[in-house]
């Protein structure tokens, strides 16, 4: 089960300055921690843009998605980054529920050395890196991110194991790669021109999601510049067949709504607390 969250790149397109923009994706990338994303991808909305694009919005969210015992050892000094200190701190769970700081808790390490007897040293925000052997079916490089599984920190007790770094990976494609994805599942768009979530569709939208393996890709617009505006889609033409563009279903998540913007990191916790509603 895959769970991927597609904003553009024109996300932070009316914040008034870099500090403003920073808090927003700051806003998102908590949303997607929260809702136990898988991906966050940005997608390129060039005639979007204004002074930040695709590269500040790329990097401060995958600086955001860097637990802070590893975020000295993995970014330099970088402009984008000038206002780092505003970002919200994630708090990131391990996929087994255990907390980050808990005995037997999934931690994300990276490799700073690799030795010739089958050991690496890895620094997972212990006092110290540590050393531990290399699995004979993997091939690790310095710099690599991996998973170390902590059973006891007094002493030291840990491994390298091949499971899902907790949190979620941050990359940029373009909108029609994403949704063509193997894991993409269910394709949904949000946007106020789409199909309006009632309380008797909720229960569809479950099924639907459980008929592709609970896995689900859901896009969502810039400010003032949503999906139908990107795409270049009438709006009321949308889910209409012919204007799909490769989403299996147009979701208006936040219908009457009382704001005449809803903000995309404001979009995203509506949308997906509706979306990880069961039977």
């Amino acid at each position: 089960m895959t769970v991927s969250v597609l904003v553009p790149t024109s996300l932070t397109r009316e914040a008034e300055d870099k500090r403003e923009a920073t808090r927003k994706l700051g806003l998102v990338a908590r949303a997607a921690a929260i809702f136990r994303a898988d991906r966050l991808t940005v997608f390129r909305d060039p005639d979007g843009e204004r002074k930040r694009g695709a590269g500040f919005v790329e990097t401060v969210l995958r600086y955001a998605a860097t637990p802070p015992y590893l975020r000295k050892a993995v970014w330099d000094r970088r402009d984008e980054l000038e206002y780092a200190g505003v970002l919200p701190p994630l708090r990131v769970r391990s996929r087994t529920g255990s907390g980050s700081q808990s005995s037997g808790s999934l931690r994300q390490g990276i490799v700073t050395e690799v030795g010739a007897d089958g050991r690496v040293r890895v620094n997972c925000g212990l006092q110290h890196p540590i050393s531990l052997p290399v699995p004979d079916d993997r091939d690790l490089a310095e710099g690599e991110r991996v998973s170390v599984r902590v059973s006891s920190r007094r002493p030291v007790r840990a491994k390298l194991v091949d499971e899902p770094l907790p949190g979620f990976a941050v990359d940029v494609a373009e909108l029609e790669a994403a949704l063509a994805r193997d894991d993409a599942g269910l394709r949904i768009a949000a946007s106020r021109h789409g199909e309006v979530v009632s309380v008797d569709r909720l229960g569809g939208l479950a099924a639907d999601r459980a008929a592709a393996d609970g896995s689900m890709t859901v896009a969502f617009g810039a400010p003032e510049r949503g999906l139908p505006e990107i795409l270049g889609i009438d709006p009321s033409a949308v889910g209409e067949t012919s204007e799909n563009r490769g989403f299996d279903l147009w979701l208006n998540t936040v219908p009457d709504q009382g704001s005449e913007v809803v903000h995309t990191e404001e979009a995203i916790l509506a949308t997906l607390a509706l979306l990880h509603l069961t039977e």
